[in-house]
């Protein structure tokens, strides 16, 4: 039977590198934090295309909503988006939305309209934002 004796030394020794081989600095930059915003802050949009729309939150803060499916009913003149929010009342990604498009508001049907990607745009993004598209 062969036994291995540590000293209370030898414990800490090893415990200590441990402890430093962990937590070593790495060389990556630590990922952005998501943008959120409150339901409540979400003020108005419009539609690029059939799969592009922008928003605007808090008077100065805008997001491009890129869709996965065509939504042709968002160019409509009458268009509106109808929103439900489960949960929290925070949006910090595009599997926060549940979004719907339609035409009429009193008897049109609702069209799903699957949002893919969120992005939150830089003050010159949101600049650049031809004057017809911008919310």
């Amino acid at each position: 039977m062969c036994r291995v004796l540590h000293t209370p030394g030898t414990i800490l020794g090893l415990l200590i590198a441990i402890t430093q081989a962990t937590a070593a600095p790495t060389s990556q930059p630590t990922p952005k934090s998501p943008q959120c915003f409150s339901i409540r802050s979400f003020e108005n949009w419009k539609a690029r295309d059939a799969k592009t729309l922008y928003i605007r939150v808090n008077l100065h803060q805008y997001y491009r909503l890129d869709l996965a499916n065509s939504c042709p009913t968002l160019l409509s003149p009458n268009s509106h988006l109808i929103t439900k929010w489960r949960g929290s009342s925070w949006v910090c990604s595009a599997l926060d939305w549940d979004l719907k498009v339609s035409d009429d508001p009193m008897h049109g049907f609702a069209s799903p309209c699957i949002v893919k990607t969120m992005t939150a745009l830089t003050d010159k993004e949101a600049a650049a934002i031809p004057r017809h598209f911008k919310p």
